[in-house]
């Protein structure tokens, strides 16, 4: 499959005889302007829509969620999807087929199967260290939806900042939004621009998870409540992050504008706290049409492993009771009574421990699947080498484009069988990501490896899976990111093709 360019791989692709010389699009057929518009991209100019079909696109319904079809012919194409979302797919796959021929364009002869691995396929951006506005995040949705993607991951809140506007607790964006890491000036998401995002996610078949992070990373409540705070906790590790990065120390009460974690926490023993959780997912449950809520539940080092356990349990019994699934890091798996069909969300690296794997296997325990997100591997704001100027190394140092593809979800944890791994995400924490190139550098190319991870057949099952013909299909795409304006990091690990 060298000679084609499509990242994720298709499950099966037939190849024919003879191009398909492209000419237009049909008249009327579901998503013909996002056709138009993707081909115009990459061409560079209006595609005409024509009476007589080139390519004809329908919906038919019973096969898999996500799954379509495309077949190309020297007389015409037609892509067919089992739903919207698989149409969408075939389309983004027939625009990744298109090649300059000459003065015009084509398309190869071929006949593709496709369906997804997992269901859930996403990505996280991360707003609390770095605020970006609606329309930085549309970009990050119409980039991620084009590999395939299908959920769109918000980081809302931690120790530096509140993003999400709470009817119920004006205070918190009012006092508690205008910070962020260094000279960050911060912001939030009025309810209609939360509202704004997520019908923009949909439009695009992507579901939003909104992160509330708890009970640590939540210094930014003290700045609204602060008797609902703890003493942050000055860990060694919290002054050693002080002197590497810079910043103050963390005060009660007074904005933070570092990088060191673990030192938070809300008071758990304390019945207001669960007032205040009770307003905030519940009104965070109402804004959003999706089934998760994502509840944090990582790096409490500040916390008592008791009322950590605790906490946990209460709280994601209070999101299933507002009828929605609970969505947590992996540290959650300690809690001894977590509602039944709660979501655990793998960071680890790569090489983890036993306790780390027994963990994330909490979560099928109840009921619930595994989302995988190896940092070592899937971290997006990792450098690609030593020389990056963005980005940090704290995941067993800088994940070059090789690394981020050296993994397999079904083999990952120990004991976690396929029919427990919900999906595959790749998180953008933000501490040195400022604005939409940025945000582009460090996704790009490395977001395909993730999207590829959690569409594509799992390695060995399929002849190109394999870090050799990724490789080569990634750098192919390099026109089409270009005319996309997606700002990729040219690796030298990829010998990209020039448009």
């Amino acid at each position: 499959m060298a000679d084609y360019n499509l990242v994720p791989v298709p499950v099966h692709l037939e190849e024919g005889d003879g191009v398909l010389p492209l000419a237009g699009v049909t008249v009327g057929g579901p998503l013909a302007e996002l056709l138009a518009s993707e081909l115009a991209t990459l061409i560079g100019g209006d595609v005409p829509v024509v009476q007589e079909p080139v390519v004809s696109l329908a919906v038919e319904d019973g096969g898999e969620a996500g799954s379509y079809e495309l077949a190309i012919t020297p007389g015409g194409a037609t892509v067919t999807g089992a739903d919207r979302a698989g149409l969408r797919y075939g389309i983004f796959t027939l625009a990744q087929l298109a090649r300059r021929a000459g003065e015009g364009w084509e398309l190869p002869a071929v006949a593709i199967q496709d369906a997804p691995r997992f269901a859930y396929r996403g990505v996280m951006l991360d707003t609390a260290r770095h605020f970006f506005d609606v329309a930085t995040v549309k970009r990050v949705i119409d980039r991620a939806a084009r590999l395939k993607l299908n959920v769109l991951h918000l980081h809302l809140t931690d120790d530096q900042g509140w993003r999400i506007e709470i009817e119920s607790r004006p205070e918190l964006t009012r006092l508690a939004s205008g910070t962020g890491v260094f000279s960050d000036e911060g912001g939030h998401y009025t309810k209609a621009d939360f509202a704004e995002i997520v019908a923009y996610a949909a439009a695009n078949d992507m579901v939003v998870v909104p992160e509330i992070d708890l009970p640590g990373h939540t210094h930014a409540i003290s700045l609204a409540y602060p008797d609902l705070m703890e003493e942050p906790q000055l860990l060694p590790s919290v002054m050693e992050s002080v002197e590497a990065y810079g910043g103050d120390a963390p005060i009660n009460g007074e904005p933070y504008r570092g990088m060191a974690v673990g030192f938070s926490s809300v008071r758990i023993d304390h019945e207001p706290t669960y007032e205040f959780l009770a307003d905030v997912l519940g009104d965070l449950a109402e804004m959003t049409p999706g089934p998760w809520l994502h509840i944090g539940g990582d790096e409490c080092h500040g916390t008592d492993k008791a009322d950590y356990v605790a906490f946990i349990n209460r709280v994601t019994d209070m999101v299933a009771g507002l009828g929605k699934t609970p969505m947590l890091w992996h540290e959650a798996g300690a809690a001894d009574s977590l509602a039944s069909g709660a979501v655990g969300q793998f960071w680890d690296l790569r090489s983890h421990d036993a306790d780390v794997a027994e963990k994330t296997r909490a979560f099928p325990a109840v009921g619930g699947k595994v989302v995988l997100s190896p940092a070592d591997a899937a971290y997006l704001d990792m450098k690609y080498d030593a020389d990056t100027e963005i980005g940090l190394v704290w995941a067993d140092g800088p994940t070059s484009v090789e690394r981020s593809y050296d993994w397999e979800p079904g083999t990952l944890v120990h004991g976690l069988a396929e029919d427990d791994i919900l999906g595959v995400e790749a998180p953008l924490w933000t501490e040195t990501v400022t604005d939409l190139a940025a945000i582009d550098q460090l996704m790009f190319p490395r977001l395909a490896s993730a999207a590829e991870h959690a569409w594509s057949p799992a390695k060995g099952a399929h002849p190109s899976r394999t870090w050799e013909s990724f490789a080569d299909r990634l750098g192919g795409l390099a026109p089409l990111w270009e005319a996309q304006g997606v700002g990729f990091h040219r690796s030298q690990e990829i010998a990209w093709v020039d448009a």
